[in-house]
């Protein structure tokens, strides 16, 4: 069967986004994503020790249940010698129940965290391929958040997944085990009824089918909504996490432009959302409270009252009815099982959702579909780069083409070793072209050939410095040894950042300790330790003090045989390499064209405007 993948619309400004997908599709993809997974031999090893496990353990509750009739006949016979035995008997049966719960306990928190390694190590390289992060940032209110999909949804789902799985498997297991015990003490149970005796096969089986039947009906009726109100719940909370994260990253800014006040009135409608969403879960909540509960408390007298008549007609010992009690509350809980985790289950529902729907939209953005007006890439001839026709869109609509730019010079080839500057007219904006060329956008026309990949070195306008050493802000993206330390600490002199080298292997918030400047720098200092062949700058220097702009043109200098291409205006680059300069030609729409000769020309029989006098009166 055909599985509908478009996403839902948002209904109502409400934030709820996904795939109309199947729980069995959604389980697929996780068990394909887990057997794929490096941790997959060790999930099924521990998957086979707790079957093991719980298959004894059942087996022992059986003896425990079954010993119920000679300790109760003994203290109905008031037979001390009996009853002390039966006490013996129970602490070997105790004290193997409890090394098996010690043993599974311990099996469970182990398959938990080898489920959550699984999850969350195939989220990320799900995540970290190729451009998928950043196109689904751009993907609407799927890519919104990732963090809370990979981290607190993975890790909700890994721990429910395995918490469940277990409680269904060792459900099943104590309903096969005490089912056919029910069954057999059934056949014994006699009714007699003016004058007449019979009996009903599997009496107690079908009664406490019905009882749990009944609880598993009622629950999935009041607690239906639980498991969209859960998603709900987890996108507000990773709003509001998003929001205080935000705030304490700009506290400076905030701070000083004294937007405290501001801020505050933004983070209290992320928590008025949280807790609207808590008020409607608790509501949910205590409505399923109404049948869990009370289901709970009429269990405690529901197979007495079963027994009863059998008991009282002489049927069964006061022993053999403890045993039909305990079987039946083991029969019950297995099937009531469902009744009893419906709130987890609605919760694994809805992080099993999130999780699929956050996975089936990184998977969907390497479909290939060609969209209208697209960039089209190929390999350009050895050391040259070719903008063939090359017309940038600012937009993804139908009408995209008429709202960009394009190069004013036409088909452009820039050789090896060429120094190029591009400006743009007013309003055009540049980044589009940086992104075009690094493959991150490619709405519009023509054909961009570019050399190798591994050749060429993007340095964007904000530069990024990663978490950790110095020395890995330098590296990156190659690992923190692909370079030895006298080159790394020539490049940090080259760059101007000479007294930091004493603080190479020190781990800091480095993206705060330095400024703008000197974040430039590492970037520059990366640049002189890659020696890349093409270089693409995107608006590099703006912003930068005067002597900064000229240290970093000098170092641009030394790549003598690298094609440098600064998109940008910088008198510094102009004046140390000499480029060949191209510009950026905005698109005009034919009536926005017809609009501006209208506006140049104006008609031949217009009046000629009266100047009015310096004194005339204003009215």
């Amino acid at each position: 069967m055909a599985v509908e993948t478009q996403a839902k619309p948002n209904i109502g400004g409400a934030d709820q986004v996904g795939y109309d997908l199947s729980v069995l599709y959604r389980l697929r993809m996780m068990v394909s994503a887990f057997w794929n997974s490096a941790v997959r031999v060790k999930i099924i090893s521990l998957t086979i020790a707790l079957f093991v496990i719980i298959l004894v353990t059942a087996y022992v509750q059986v003896l425990l249940n079954n010993w119920n009739a000679p300790f109760y006949d003994s203290l109905a016979r008031r037979d001390t010698g009996a009853f002390f035995h039966q006490l013996g008997v129970f602490g070997i049966i105790a004290g193997l129940l409890l090394v098996l719960n010690v043993v599974q306990a311990w099996l469970n928190q182990m398959a938990a965290l080898y489920m959550r390694e699984g999850l969350a190590r195939d989220l990320v390289d799900q995540w970290l391929q190729a451009k998928r992060a950043l196109r689904l940032a751009s993907s609407g209110l799927i890519g919104v958040n990732p963090d809370q999909r990979l981290h607190e949804d993975a890790r909700n789902l890994a721990e429910s997944t395995t918490g469940l799985a277990i409680g269904l498997v060792q459900a099943t297991i104590l309903l096969l085990s005490f089912i056919g015990v029910l069954w057999e003490l059934s056949s014994g149970m006699v009714f007699n009824f003016k004058g007449m005796s019979f009996s009903i096969p599997g009496y107690m089986v079908w009664a406490a089918i019905l009882y749990a039947g009944s609880a598993s009906f009622l629950s999935q009726f009041v607690g239906r909504r639980l498991v969209r109100l859960n998603a709900d719940r987890y996108s507000k909370e990773a709003e509001l996490r998003f929001a205080l994260m935000h705030a304490n990253e700009h506290m400076p800014a905030i701070t000083i432009a004294g937007g405290e006040e501001n801020e505050r009135r933004r983070i209290n409608v992320d928590i008025s959302a949280v807790l609207a969403v808590i008020r409607q879960l608790a509501i949910a909540n205590t409505n399923l409270t109404w049948v869990s509960a009370g289901y709970g408390w009429l269990v405690l007298i529901i197979p007495i009252l079963v027994a009863a008549p059998a008991y009282f007609s002489g049927g069964l010992t006061f022993g053999q009815l403890m045993v039909a009690v305990g079987a039946f509350n083991q029969v019950n809980s297995a099937l009531r099982w469902y009744v009893a985790n419906f709130g987890p289950i609605a919760e694994w529902r809805a992080t099993l959702m999130r999780v699929t729907d956050f996975r089936q939209a990184l998977t969907e953005m390497d479909d290939g579909t060609v969209m209208p007006h697209t960039i089209t890439f190929d390999q350009a001839a050895p050391g040259t780069m070719v903008w063939t026709d090359m017309e940038i869109s600012t937009k993804t609509s139908e009408d995209a083409i008429e709202n960009g730019f394009r190069i004013r010079e036409g088909t452009v080839t820039i050789t090896a070793g060429e120094h190029i500057m591009i400006n743009g007219d007013h309003g055009v904006n540049r980044r589009l072209l940086f992104q075009s060329l690094a493959h991150q956008w490619n709405c519009g026309s023509g054909k961009i050939s570019l050399p190798p990949m591994e050749d060429m070195l993007f340095m964007p306008h904000t530069p990024y410095v990663p978490g950790g050493t110095l020395r890995e802000a330098i590296c990156f993206p190659e690992d923190l040894d692909a370079y030895d330390d006298a080159a790394v600490e020539a490049a940090l002199d080259k760059a101007g950042l000479g007294r930091l080298k004493s603080r190479l292997d020190t781990q800091a918030r480095w993206d705060r300790l330095l400024d703008n400047d000197e974040q430039k720098a590492v970037a520059f200092a990366h640049l002189l330790l890659s020696k890349p062949k093409w270089i693409i700058l995107d608006e590099v220097m703006e912003g930068l003090e005067p002597d900064m702009q000229a240290k970093f043109s000098a170092l641009l200098t030394e790549f003598s045989d690298a094609t440098v291409v600064y998109i940008g205006r910088s008198e510094a680059y102009v004046q140390a390499m000499s480029p060949r300069v191209l510009h950026l030609q905005a698109l005009v729409s034919p009536e926005e064209h017809e609009e501006v000769v209208a506006a140049a020309v104006p008609p031949a029989a217009a009046p000629e405007a009266t100047p009015k006098k310096a004194n005339a009166p204003s009215r």
